[in-house]
């Protein structure tokens, strides 16, 4: 049984600090994350053995605009605006091991020009010799693939960009 203080007094140090998330496991396998993200605002506690993947994606944001050219007048001179970029992002949800298949020699969970679907497996970031499958949580079509199979990646750091149109 988890002791609440024990609980409370992790969520305060959490809410002082710079830190996002953390997850503590036991032997027994009991599992606590406690995260301050939005899509896991509230503390979870998971009994399984494997924890549940946590995906995450967020729109592109366009850049800061530019600054305008000033004609001879002093006014600045009417610029046309760029067509938005329409594609959103998958991001790692913790610092792990991105693996594009299930296993080595697989074929990739998804490749550049796939259609991907709400809650399809698109890689896996191992942490902490966890296995964490992360899906999508939209519809689209495969733009980029920002990582290379094996290799480390940060949290938040951008994995895939999906065009939701294609």
């Amino acid at each position: 049984m988890i002791d609440l203080r024990y609980v409370k007094k992790l969520i305060e140090m959490l809410d002082g600090s710079t830190v996002d998330s953390i997850e503590i496991s036991s032997d027994k396998g009991m599992k606590l994350r406690i995260s301050k993200s939005p899509q896991q605002r509230a503390a979870a506690v998971t009994m399984a053995s494997a924890m549940a993947p946590v995906p995450m994606a967020a729109p592109v944001l366009p850049a800061a605009p530019a600054a305008r050219p000033v004609d001879e007048g002093g006014a600045a001179a009417p610029k046309a605006e760029a067509p938005k970029s329409a594609a959103l992002e998958i991001k790692s949800p913790m610092v792990g091991t991105f693996y594009s298949a299930p296993e080595p020699g697989a074929k990739p969970y998804v490749s550049v020009g796939d259609r991907i679907r709400k809650g399809q497996i698109v890689c896996i970031i191992e942490a902490m010799k966890i296995m964490n499958e992360l899906e999508a949580e939209f519809d689209g079509v495969v733009r980029e693939i920002n990582v290379t199979d094996a290799h480390a990646v940060e949290y938040g750091q951008v994995l895939f960009r999906i065009d939701p149109t294609g």
